[in-house]
């Protein structure tokens, strides 16, 4: 056991995939539109109304229903998982780094079957991970509210904006569903779920509260990133669109995740102060190689680093109302580019 957690987000941090969306837009018909505007109204009602008790990610909870109306099963599931397994450059290496420096877990919103599939493929250990479980195969509807639910999809496809429409669909019709009985008891492993699961690593690891390193890319990030923040550990956003960015003390903005591997580097042996010195002298000197040698970041480390960015290095910087603009301008550009629009537009 070590005296620090690394604790990572999965999809953007570690992987180019989001699970959910593209087991929507492989199973079901205009699966990527309905993803894409539920996802909009999860973020509605998180960032918007602050619907109390509703968390962060819930949108995996909302598309279940429709799950059930293509017959997806947990072996459509897991299978889709494991062939459809896309990581950022690099991240491999740093769980690889990681587990010999620190105690590492990845936080994760996504399906537990994905998570699954995503820890063997990365030799990483499934105990290590946290993740929304859920279990399609429960989920039954009868023949009448089979119909409704695919009316209530076409009217949320021809209706996208109509979040009075949602309310009535969501929080009235399908609770009277018998689906919801086993739908509302399925905890999201997002926002205030993974903040939980950052308790839950501290109490297990014995580690002070200021000894743990977050870093996420999501709306789904933001309570654990201002927790890690507010408690004097490291909080990170990786390629994050705005809603990590605003709370984040530093964004690192790249194609690999051999950057984070440097940060974890330096904050494996020393303390916040000298991570954030590293940041600075890093952005302030004209000789990088240089720095990194006055920071004894491991030799493998450096090699695959400087392989990467032979003419221009990545953004690792501390986010104040100055630079804000620009790097957001950067992280959604990148994150847009290596994960493609799509994806790159959910919050």
């Amino acid at each position: 056991m070590f005296e620090k957690s690394f604790i990572t987000d999965c999809e953007g941090p570690l992987t180019l995939n989001d699970n959910a969306f593209e087991l929507c837009a492989h199973f079901i018909e205009n699966g990527d539109e309905l993803f894409k505007i539920l996802s909009l109204y999860d973020d509605y009602l998180v960032d918007e109304v602050k619907k109390e008790g509703y968390k962060a990610g819930n949108t995996l909870k909302l598309i279940l229903p429709f799950f059930v109306v293509d017959n997806i099963k947990n072996s459509d599931m897991i299978e889709f998982s494991k062939n459809n397994i896309y990581v950022i450059r690099d991240s491999k290496f740093l769980l690889e780094y990681l587990q010999k420096t620190m105690n590492t877990y990845i936080v994760s919103t996504s399906y537990g079957q994905y998570i699954e599939a995503l820890s063997n493929y990365m030799n990483f250990p499934f105990e290590n991970t946290y993740y929304t479980e859920v279990d399609v195969d429960s989920l039954i509807l009868n023949d009448e509210e089979l119909s409704k639910i695919k009316e209530f999809k076409n009217q949320i496809l021809n209706n996208p904006k109509d979040y009075d429409l949602f309310d009535d669909i969501f929080f009235v019709e399908i609770p009277k569903m018998g689906i919801y009985d086993i739908i509302k008891e399925i905890d999201v492993v997002g926002g205030l779920g993974k903040k939980l699961a950052i308790d839950d690593i501290i109490e297990t690891d014995k580690i002070d509260i200021n000894q743990i390193l977050y870093i996420g890319d999501s709306i789904t990030d933001v309570e654990p990133l201002e927790f890690a923040r507010e408690n004097d550990g490291i909080s990170i956003s990786f390629n994050g669109n705005e809603y990590p960015l605003k709370v984040a003390e530093i964004a690192i903005v790249s194609p690999s995740a051999i950057a984070t591997a440097v940060i974890a580097n330096v904050f494996a042996e020393n303390d916040k102060s000298k991570v954030l010195q590293f940041i600075n002298d890093y952005n302030d000197s004209q000789d990088i190689p240089k720095v990194f040698d006055e920071y004894n970041i491991s030799q493998e480390i450096k090699d695959k680093f400087f392989n990467v960015f032979k003419d221009e290095c990545p953004i690792i910087d501390i986010i104040n109302e100055d630079n804000f603009d620009k790097i957001l301008k950067e992280s959604v550009n990148m994150r847009n580019n290596i994960r493609g629009e799509d994806i790159g537009g959910l919050g």
